[in-house]
């Protein structure tokens, strides 16, 4: 059996832990005998298939996304006394249950342009499965319908669909939803204003590095920061939104000031950059001429003494060497 390193929440690892030696394979697919087992399902954003892990006990219920970080050489692992010879490292994170559903949800929508009825999940579910077997390519061919079928088994999948759709509780144990478009929008909305909270986005050294350097931790430019906030948290949700529901959500907020401002520190970046590069050119071009000065000094110096001399002489009357080579 091949051999991974793999970075994943302490709760699945001992989950993981107390069921090693009861794995089964059904195909290419290895289940355990406590239910875990990994899932092909479209990427939220691209549509590709990806590798999901869903993970469920009394305490927590969550789905994994699970990402192969490959070296850009050829690496090795050391395990004890043995070489690993992939040294590709999975990393399996958390991803929210909503984003992962809405572009599969997407599919249940009726072409006509109503609303669509109130259906229990499991229909909306199988309905979408259908459809993506039916519309499945090459590309997609590894998403399988039970695959898909199995997220609403998950008590987590259950949660995210009363955040993206409106549902009615017929009785406890029935509960009908319908995918809701408008709700997406509130639901996508709340979760960019909870990143773009500044002891939220703070965490992250990489978004405060491009703050500073774009001048907008300074004071004065309070509004404008905020507006930068939110548009990274924008970008941040885009990983895994499909493309129109983003162009949707980022419609919905003015950045028209914070373009421009960007806009000017393109321009001046770019100036500065053409600045820099007519500097170089001139340094080179003036190079050149110094070159081609000292070649011509080389060539217009004159010859040796003797040399001199000899273009002096007067040659009248002297025969040609080429005489001396002709026939008698």
């Amino acid at each position: 059996m091949a051999c991974h390193f793999s970075i994943l929440p302490a709760d699945l690892l001992q989950a993981i832990s107390g069921q090693l030696g009861r794995e089964k394979w059904q195909g290419e697919e290895c289940v355990f005998d406590g239910g875990l087992r990994f899932l092909r399902l479209p990427h939220p954003r691209t549509g590709v298939p990806t590798l999901f892990l869903p993970h469920e006990n009394e305490q927590t219920s969550c789905i994994l996304e699970i990402q192969s970080v490959s070296p850009p050489n050829l690496r090795s692992w050391f395990l004890q006394d043995e070489v690993v010879e992939d040294g590709t490292l999975l990393v399996m994170t958390p991803v929210d249950p909503a984003l992962l559903l809405i572009r599969i949800l997407k599919l249940t929508t009726p072409g006509d342009g109503t609303v669509g009825n109130f259906r229990p999940a499991d229909d909306i579910i199988e309905e979408a499965a259908n459809k993506l077997a039916t519309s499945a390519t090459e590309d997609t061919a590894s998403i399988t319908s039970e695959d898909v079928l199995f997220l609403s088994s998950l008590r987590c999948v259950g949660a995210s669909m009363r955040r993206i759709c409106e549902f009615k509780d017929i009785t406890p144990e029935i509960i009908v939803y319908r995918y809701s478009p408008e709700k997406v929008h509130q639901y996508l909305r709340t979760k960019v204003s909870r990143l773009s909270d500044p002891n939220v986005s703070e965490l992250s050294r990489t978004l405060n590095r491009n703050l500073a350097r774009e001048g907008l931790l300074e004071d004065g430019k309070e509004e404008l920061l905020s507006s930068a906030r939110l548009r990274a948290a924008c970008d941040l949700v885009s990983q895994y939104l499909p493309k129109d529901v983003y162009e949707n959500l980022l419609a919905s907020y003015d950045f028209e000031r914070l373009n421009a401002y960007m806009k000017v520190l393109k321009d001046e970046s770019m100036a500065l950059a053409a600045v820099s590069m007519n500097a170089v050119e001139a340094k080179e071009s003036k190079e050149t001429k110094e070159v081609g000065a000292d070649t011509k000094k080389r060539k217009a110096s004159k010859g040796s003494y003797g040399v001199e001399k000899l273009k002096k002489a007067n040659v009248n009357g002297m025969a040609k060497l080429s005489t001396f080579f002709q026939k008698k």
